[in-house]
């Protein structure tokens, strides 16, 4: 350890986190039971020097050091009490990642995954391994990521965000390495990068199918669960955050906050927007036998949720070891902070909230009024972008009970349309409603349609292709013999489980894609597709492939299924041309949306509520534009409604491949199990 520097002034205690101005940085970090912060710098060879950080104001810890500027790597050791029964786990033999860290250098070493060494992670913990009552002083430095210093300045030149409607948007969810890993026409040492996601032939793609956001699992940094690292993986998905500001470091080729900016800067010139999968709900530290990387050690009681009759273990809403303390304003202040940050200075163009519902937890009950969704609503920065809800955690689904101006990633049309396509009962009332943008979720809430963000997969569960072509999970390749993942996966394998080389069942499953890609892009709120969908990509089975950082999640681009990609680039384009299918605000049953049954005649009371119901027909009134979805086993005749303004109707799309803006002379049709589109004609 180096000799402590003469710092030029205490500092400033605002803004939190390592501010840099040009001359040298500012330093701050927020901690109420700290009885002393020291600061710690490391040179290249991780040599270190501490010092005292004396300024103190409102709890936060501050100094000013000359001379330190972008690249420097630093931690915080935190003096101070250490009773786990009272919810306090100070402790400064443990380093700390700064909580405002914009950047972090390097990786956790865990153990038996770092070195070979079973005691190599002990020092991460603030409990000794083989007691837990037993304070544990060993050094956790050598083992632990740094975080960085980083220039302010970037040079967006004109760039501005899209700002597309979400009555216009169109959601891809995608992967920095899944989507780019095995693309041949991506340099090798791009892949898996920032700046390899906007690489021409990823933006071309995009575009080609329609796409107006990128939805990024998680890119914030995250830290390898040790668990799935001793197995050989490593964590895919990313939501063990352990930096809310800094892009994740392994998606960089040498420095993330740039490439992060230049990416952003790349999409908005296409006109595509940004959107991060986001968890404000948990952190990587997990419960109280987890490490000591950050919040833990700074202040636990603050940042933290602990049960209130034994504050020594942590109040978990998300299965995942602990709870954010959302109602305590340095938390919220740190949330709101890091959401601004990302808008303001990488500018991004929304968020997807893991977990949301714990977001609005007050003493487990879920409160629509919660603090953190007020301070959203009335944030000039954050209420103008996009805000969508996963609205459920461990404790309960919370559909339908985001307030204004939230979106809701809409579950409950997931499971409509995939029991409807795969022949389970469905009443008309329920898949009316789901294909109408869910009016009995959202509309008595004050919301739009826009509320509704509707999608048959996402990467949590099958892929599309696998949708078809599975009827059960098959997790074996995770490690925990299939018990892990969902066992209502809503699948219907077509008649043969897995691979096959029948050319009927084959037909069958690429007919089912495609009903369930149009079914999506012809319903009214926000589509949502996973990424490799529109390229038939497959999991093998595997609807949890949270550890699979491997060909079995990356997309397989050399085998992509050509036909299909063509064909969702139609259907984006069907609905981009016919406003009807997109509205901003709900149609009027009658007048602009209208049902019918097979018979050619508006659905009747004990219509809607039939169980056995296979064939509905929606007529968008305004534009004559007929939607027939026929999920019957065969085909069978379908009446189409008499209009005055039609005197024959016209084939815009059938799933089943008929030949497109085919007339149609007669009064009925004979689907087979398919989506058609008519267009009707004076």
């Amino acid at each position: 350890m180096s000799e402590e520097p003469e710092p030029l002034t205490t500092g400033a205690w605002s803004p939190l986190g390592a501010t840099y101005d040009g001359v040298g940085t500012n330093f701050a970090l927020f901690s109420e039971v700290a009885e002393a912060v020291e600061l710690c710098l490391f040179d290249d060879d991780r040599n270190e020097t501490r010092i005292r950080m004396t300024g103190l104001t409102d709890f936060v810890h501050h100094v000013y050091v000359p001379g330190i500027g972008p690249g420097q790597r630093y931690g915080f050791r935190v003096h101070g009490p250490y009773d786990p029964a009272q919810g306090l786990r100070c402790n400064p033999n443990k380093l700390l990642l700064d909580p405002y860290a914009k950047a972090v250098s390097g990786e956790l070493g865990w153990g038996q995954w770092a070195s070979g060494d079973v005691h190599y992670d002990q020092a991460l913990y603030g409990y000794a391994i083989d007691d837990q009552d037993q304070y544990n002083d060993t050094d956790s430095a050598p083992y632990v990521p740094l975080s960085v210093v980083i220039s302010p300045f970037f040079d967006w030149e004109d760039d501005r965000p899209p700002r597309t409607p979400m009555a216009d948007t169109v959601i891809y969810e995608t992967h920095v390495r899944g989507m780019t890993m095995l693309h041949p026409n991506i340099p090798d040492e791009l892949r898996g990068t920032f700046t390899g996601l906007t690489q021409h032939v990823i933006v071309q793609h995009l575009q080609s199918i329609g796409v107006t956001a990128v939805q990024l699992l998680p890119v914030q940094q995250f830290v390898h669960d040790r668990n799935v690292l001793n197995r050989g993986q490593r964590t895919y998905w990313g939501y063990h955050t352990i930096g809310y500001f800094a892009p994740h470091n392994d998606y960089a080729v040498s420095d993330p906050v740039r490439e992060f900016k230049e990416m952003v800067k790349a999409f908005h010139s296409n006109g595509i927007e940004v959107i991060l999968d986001v968890a404000y709900s948990h952190t990587a530290e997990g419960n109280h036998l987890g490490p000591t990387l950050c919040w833990r050690g700074i202040d636990n009681r603050t940042y933290y949720q602990l049960a209130d009759d034994d504050p020594q273990y942590y109040v978990d809403y998300t299965g995942t070891g602990n709870t954010l303390n959302n109602q305590a304003p340095q938390t919220l202040r740190m949330i709101m902070d890091s959401l601004r940050y990302w808008v303001t200075e990488m500018h991004v163009d929304g968020f997807r909230f893991e977990f949301a519902a714990t977001l609005g937890r007050d003493h487990g009950e879920f409160n629509r009024l919660s603090p953190i969704f007020s301070m959203l609503q009335q944030d000039p920065v954050l209420n103008s972008v996009k805000l969508i809800a996963a609205p459920w955690d461990a404790g309960g689904d919370q559909l339908g009970r985001f307030p204004s101006p939230w979106s809701e990633q809409n579950n409950r049309y997931s499971a409509t349309v995939r029991d409807f396509w795969r022949g389970e009962r469905v009443q008309p009332t329920d898949l009316a409603g789901r294909l109408a943008g869910s009016a009995d979720l959202y509309q008595r809430q004050g919301h739009r349609p826009t509320a509704s963000i509707n999608y048959v997969t996402t990467h949590d569960g099958f892929t599309l292709r696998d949708l078809v072509s599975y009827d059960q999970k098959h997790n074996e390749a995770n490690g925990e013999d299939n018990r892990d993942g969902s066992d209502d996966t809503r699948s219907w394998n077509c008649g043969v489980e897995g691979p096959t080389d029948e050319p009927a069942v084959l037909g069958l499953r690429a007919r089912q894609q495609r009903n369930f890609l149009a079914t999506l892009l012809l319903s009214q709120g926000v589509p949502l597709l996973s990424h490799g969908d529109e390229l038939g990509r497959t999991q093998q089975g595997n609807n949890n492939a949270y550890c699979q950082d491997n060909e079995l999640t990356w997309i397989d681009w050399p085998n992509a299924d050509a036909e299909l990609v063509r064909f969702v680039a139609e259907l984006v384009q069907l609905r981009r041309r016919h406003p009807a299918f997109h509205s901003a605000n709900f149609l009027n049953t009658g007048n602009e949306i209208a049902w019918f049954g097979p018979d050619g005649e508006s659905l009747r009371d004990s219509d809607w509520i039939a169980d056995e119901y296979r064939t509905l027909s929606m007529l968008l009134a305004k534009s004559e534009l007929l939607c027939v979805f026929h999920a019957g086993f065969d085909e069978r005749e379908v009446v189409l409604p008499q209009r005055k303004s039609v005197r024959r109707w016209s084939v815009l799309l059938d799933t089943a491949g008929y030949e497109t803006r085919k007339a149609i002379t007669g009064s009925s049709i004979r689907p087979g199990r398919s989506v058609l589109v008519l267009r009707g004609l004076r």
